[in-house]
């Protein structure tokens, strides 16, 4: 079933006129907002949110029968995916959508130069170090190590401070610790 953005059923108009399958279309680049399970939601590029695109999308994605419903809203370059949430139908969706020449990336205005230069230099100096260390640690493993390090400094010298941690930092810690070690993947289902 298709919807437009006010969940109104929608006439979808007949894009194949519209669109030469035989010209390759430049990449679509998307970006994952959410992926839950039985639930897909991405943004897609300023550049490609035309309605004959977003329709085309929509359509072939609701064909696929693991698919029980998609919604765009081509404002807001939105498209939602609902799936029967198992991880192959979920493999299915993203394939399809790489068929249809998306990419998966960050969506961004644009980079400033502030902002190349210094990602330039954070991946040479990390290229540095796994060289140096002949591959065995780089900046993924040094960081976290030095903020580690500077942790059982502050340990030492001034004691465990347990009053002055409010109650929401360690909740907070508590589920995201528990999320990231456990994750959230469903159980499989016994056939």
């Amino acid at each position: 079933m298709l919807t437009n953005s006010h969940g109104n059923l929608t006439t979808m108009p007949k894009i194949q006129e519209k669109i030469n399958f035989s010209v390759p279309s430049p990449p679509i680049s998307t970006k994952i907002i959410s992926d839950t399970p039985g639930r897909l939601r991405l943004r897609i590029s300023q550049s490609h949110r035309l309605p004959e695109t977003m329709a085309h999308i929509a359509s072939v994605l609701a064909a696929q029968p693991k698919v029980s419903e998609v919604r765009t809203n081509t404002e807001h370059g939105s498209i939602v995916i609902k799936h029967d949430g198992t991880s192959d139908s979920c493999q299915d969706v993203l394939a399809t959508l790489k068929d249809l020449g998306m990419i998966f990336t960050e969506i961004t205005v644009g980079n400033t130069e502030a902002a190349t230069t210094v990602s330039s230099a954070v991946v040479d100096l990390n290229k540095r170090v796994k060289q140096a260390t002949d591959g065995v640690v780089d900046i993924r493993f040094l960081f976290p190590l030095g903020l580690s390090i500077l942790a059982v400094r502050q340990l030492i010298i001034k004691g465990l401070q347990f009053e002055i941690i409010p109650w929401y930092v360690l909740a907070w810690y508590s589920f995201d610790s528990f999320i990231k070690l456990h994750g959230i993947t469903p159980p499989k289902e016994s056939q």
